[in-house]
């Protein structure tokens, strides 16, 4: 499963940076795969280092503004437990980790790691795309008399590739379920409004 959040690394120099990472995680955080895009600061951190801290974080605004480049200041931090980096103050969970294999041959790197520590503060899964779109999906099922039929098909258009790339089975399952819901609601529903 991937799951959404920040991802903190320093610097040679021990200057920290902020960025939104959606990491592969298997078994509750145990591992972590990043894939950070060359050349961003993220990935020449990780290179230099080898070491970072990931955040399961409740606060969408900090992604956001990480992602659109208006963090005009790095949010309140400590010292991380286990690596050279830093702790978000305001975080649900943090994993801190070593980077111990990068895979260079695609477009966009791919980095392994061992998980070396890992604390809460507050419980909260994390932010998945996939349930994201199958709420928004839910939602959609349940105006199928108000929207237009081609809005709905393209919405789910739209909806299904992040559930493929970032759900587990559950969600996948989920998804297929109510694409299979819609899609017959739509077919008698067509026949009627056509009538």
């Amino acid at each position: 499963m991937i799951v959404e959040g920040l991802l903190t690394t320093v610097n040679a120099a021990g200057i920290p940076n902020i960025a939104p990472m959606g990491p592969i995680v298997q078994g509750n955080f145990r591992s972590l795969t990043l894939r950070p895009f060359r050349g961003s600061v993220t990935f020449t951190n990780l290179l230099e280092t080898r070491a970072g801290v990931f955040h399961v974080v409740d606060r969408v605004d900090v992604i956001v503004d990480a992602v659109i480049h208006r963090l005009d200041e790095m949010p309140q931090t400590t010292p991380a437990k286990v690596v050279n980096g830093v702790v978000l103050a305001d975080c649900c969970r943090w994993v801190e980790f070593r980077i111990t294999d990068v895979d260079l041959t695609e477009e966009r790197s791919v980095m392994s790691t061992d998980v070396l520590h890992i604390e809460s503060r507050r419980d909260f899964l994390g932010f998945n795309r996939a349930r994201h779109a199958i709420l928004e999906g839910a939602i959609l099922a349940t105006r199928l008399h108000i929207l237009p039929r081609s809005e709905v098909l393209q919405s789910l258009s739209f909806l299904a590739p992040a559930v493929e790339k970032t759900g587990d089975k559950e969600e996948c399952e989920a998804f297929r379920r109510l694409t299979e819901y819609i899609n017959e609601r739509l077919s008698v529903e067509s026949v009627r409004w056509t009538a």
